[in-house]
């Protein structure tokens, strides 16, 4: 089966509905594409009562805009073609113009203990918190670096977990300079306020690192350290992540130019290959705000509304100061790199161990003779860990970039007719 669509939007976190919707509003017929079941990415997702969410939840609704929810984009099989397969079908997608708004996920870095039961990402806990699981009266420390950290612990301590730490590896002096730059951004300074406020009562640390997840079936305690000392914390959750990785692999499947980790944009969002758009995370880390300017400007501009989309470019430029102060504040320590163990699991999916990765130059060479990014993450998790720790230049994206079936890997590409630009009925 074959559709087609003005614009098609990969991702339906925030930098997406704004796209999706901006080039709806404009009359473009436009499709949004994601693998959650609902809208909203993981900043989003069980929000109910963010006024700003709701309001951009609603204009996706009542816009006509086709929803693929629970489908995964996993190929190009031919130019302006993607195929993405659900749970029962696979579907090729044909565009006219594409935004790529795919958001960023964590960054894990390996230390002794982090395969342990109950050692999870920080945004991984809180999702499943969202989700149902129970967390009232736990135990959870919180280890590792970025924003994230604040919002997970003041989130989990509303929901009745013990937060017994905070333990953020930056430098203090760092976190000071950080917080008095956003006197001058009344809105930024407000949510700091009132993260502040949420988080009275929890033990802070900074320039701290989780030196060891202890326990048998489970963690039971980690092990803190800091430049005056190591000491433990009794915890039943260790949430871990060191700030968060742009999602660029599916713009380099699209052949997009990457530089440092990002897709490279121009100012209105379009990057190196002919009608294509990014927006949000795979750009650079500048949260909420720049996201959905960022997604405003790549839908006006597929919708051929471009004076739209200048209006936003001063409120965008400072956005983007605001990421750079974020990606000084928030650069790892080096001695991250010395936390693992010889015996330390780096890649998960196929039990690679620090020690096995060592002899070898390059992401290439250890990936042939180790199996290492080769399971079912596609080196999502263990990939850039490698980069960090190795200093290796991950090697070319190639699809499929999510697990698909062999019928929809082999399936022709169909042919579809040419969009009527003046049928209005989604298709």
């Amino acid at each position: 089966m074959t559709k087609e669509w003005d614009v098609v939007v990969i991702g339906a976190g925030p930098a997406g509905i704004a796209a999706a919707v901006s080039a709806a509003e404009a009359g473009k017929r436009v499709c949004i594409v994601d693998d959650n079941p609902r809208p909203g990415g993981q900043i989003w997702r069980g929000v109910a009562k963010d006024a700003r969410a709701v309001a951009w939840q609603h204009r996706l609704k009542s816009a006509s805009i086709d929803r693929l929810f629970g489908w995964h984009v996993f190929a190009r099989p031919a130019p302006y073609v993607l195929r993405a397969e659900s749970a029962r079908e696979c579907v090729d997608l044909r565009y006219r113009k594409l935004i790529v708004a795919t958001g960023a996920r964590e960054l894990f870095l390996p230390f002794r203990g982090w395969t342990l039961p109950n050692v999870m990402g920080a945004g991984a806990l809180q999702s499943m918190v969202k989700s149902g699981l129970p967390i009232a009266g736990k135990r959870v420390a919180v280890a590792g670096s970025g924003p994230l950290l604040l919002a997970v612990a003041a989130y989990l301590k509303q929901h009745g977990a013990q937060i017994v730490a905070l333990c953020e590896q930056a430098p203090l002096a760092r976190l000071v300079r950080f917080a008095s730059a956003l006197l001058g951004d009344g809105n930024k300074l407000r949510q700091a306020f009132g993260l502040a406020w949420q988080m009275r009562g929890i033990p802070f640390h900074s320039s701290t690192l989780p030196v060891a997840a202890n326990g048998s079936d489970r963690v039971e305690s980690v092990l803190l350290r800091n430049a005056n000392r190591e000491w433990t914390i009794n915890c039943d959750y260790l949430a871990c992540g060191f700030h968060l990785i742009p999602n660029t692999e599916f713009a380099e499947l699209l052949g997009c130019l990457i530089s440092e980790g990002r897709v490279v944009v121009d100012e209105m969002q379009q990057t190196s290959v002919p009608d294509i758009f990014c927006a949000g995370e795979p750009t650079g880390l500048g949260g909420l705000e720049a996201a959905l300017l960022e997604g405003q400007i790549a839908g006006y501009c597929c919708a051929g509304e471009p004076e739209k989309a200048k209006r936003l470019l001063a409120q965008r430029k400072s956005m983007q100061r605001f990421a750079s102060r974020l990606d000084k504040t928030f650069r790892l320590d080096p001695q991250l790199r010395g936390l693992a163990a010889p015996e330390t699991v780096v890649c998960r999916c196929e039990d690679v161990a620090f020690e096995t990765l060592q002899p070898f130059r390059n992401w290439r060479a250890a990936k042939l003779h180790t199996r290492c990014g080769m399971g079912p993450c596609q080196g999502r998790v263990c990939g850039p860990a490698a980069q960090f720790l190795f200093g290796w230049t991950p090697s070319s994206v190639r699809a499929p970039i999510f697990p698909a079936s062999v019928g929809s890997l082999c399936a022709p590409v169909t042919q579809a007719p040419l969009l009527n630009k003046d049928r209005k009925e989604n298709g």
